[in-house]
């Protein structure tokens, strides 16, 4: 060997790895306890925040990683241990970042946020439009953008149930909550919370404060858009939701039946008349397309799209086809599926739209 491995190279090699749940550097969240080099082993302990973290072997295997490439280093032992009280607090002061506090406004519902908002919302239940957010979000984090998705369906919540993580439970260290990820997206969901599928008999303000909560005491991270599936119709938790966001832009989500499209159109004049832009309509199990022989059956009937579009002055973006999700999913569809394919579309023709290349550009 050359010259002796120092604890600053090992560092340095360490900078790389990252915590997968805060996606921030294990170096700058001092989760590296101790390092200790004999010859050219090197013997690291990491400390995680919880015991029995789901991605423990993630980071052991990305940080012996990391070690062997290290000049000078031919082996590498990696300990994982868990944080104490002490730790997992200033773990969670760093995330939080110098002087938070409840009452500070979360950086992503600050007027200068970089982030986009996206609201699907629709008439009525029964359309689809929760599939539609779960396949659009994963649809843009195939682009290679950061995506966020709210299940602001808080009585209705399926967002868990379609993506197969229902059985999962968020991490959280000092009140701060970790989203769960999944296929590449951030997501948070009321039914992450409820214990046993119980409903949710909550007044108004408590709902609205719920809601709040998604981003006061959650650890989004950087996000380039955030995907907020609404409350179908009209009701006084959509309204709330259009208050929460000013900024937010909507897509409308309806089939191609007369008496959704009808319901669809009173969605997207509430958007209008809360000022939120409506970028254009989905039209949701649009037809039903025969593998063998290429035949389209339109079970639905046809024109709900285009008359929601007209009512709104705007246009259809996507016609999605009925078809069946991937398994140990409720509502993912393939990539090189026809829907997969409808989705990656449309979330090229949004990302465009929302120039979203630039925003991340102008973030980075």
């Amino acid at each position: 060997m050359s010259s002796e491995v120092t604890r600053e190279a090992i560092l340095d090699a360490l900078k790389d790895v990252q915590d997968p749940e805060v996606q921030r550097s294990i170096v700058e969240m001092d989760m590296v306890k101790s390092i200790e080099i004999k010859g050219s082993v090197a013997h690291v302990e990491v400390l995680l925040t919880i015991h029995g973290c789901p991605l423990r072997s993630v980071i052991e295997d990305q940080v012996r990683d990391a070690l062997l490439r290290v000049e000078g280093i031919s082996d590498a032992h990696v300990v994982i241990g868990t944080m104490s009280d002490e730790e997992r607090q200033r773990f969670a002061a760093k995330l939080k970042g110098p002087g938070a506090s409840a009452q500070q406004t979360p950086d992503l519902l600050k007027p200068d946020t970089l982030t986009e908002f996206v609201a699907i919302a629709s008439g009525k239940g029964g359309v689809g439009k929760s599939t539609v957010t779960a396949n659009l979000a994963v649809a843009l984090g195939r682009l290679g953008y950061r995506v966020g998705v709210i299940d602001a369906d808080i009585y209705g919540f399926s967002l868990p149930n379609l993506f197969g993580v229902a059985d999962v439970k968020p991490a959280v260290v000092e009140n701060v909550v970790m989203p769960v990820q999944v296929k590449g997206i951030k997501l948070i969901s009321m039914q992450f919370f409820v214990p046993d599928n119980r409903p949710i008999i909550w007044r108004g303000p408590m709902l609205g404060k719920m809601l709040r909560n998604f981003f006061q005491e959650v650890h989004w991270g950087a996000l380039d858009v955030v995907l907020l599936d609404l409350p179908p119709g009209t009701g006084d938790m959509a309204l709330d939701v259009h208050g929460m966001f000013p900024r937010s832009k909507e897509l409308i989500v309806t089939t191609p039946q007369q008496t959704a499209a009808d319901v669809a159109i009173r969605a997207g004049l509430m958007a209008l008349h809360t000022k939120h832009e409506v970028l254009g309509v989905i039209e949701n199990m649009a037809f039903y397309q025969c593998k063998g022989c290429g035949e389209r059956a339109y079970l639905f009937g046809q024109g709900g799209g285009a008359q929601v579009a007209d009512g709104l002055q705007t246009s259809v973006l996507a016609q999605i086809p009925m078809g069946e999700p991937m398994p140990g999913t409720q509502g993912i569809f393939a990539r090189d599926s026809l829907q997969g394919q409808a989705f990656d579309l449309l979330a090229q023709q949004l990302a465009t739209e929302l120039r979203l290349e630039a925003l991340a550009a102008a973030r980075d």
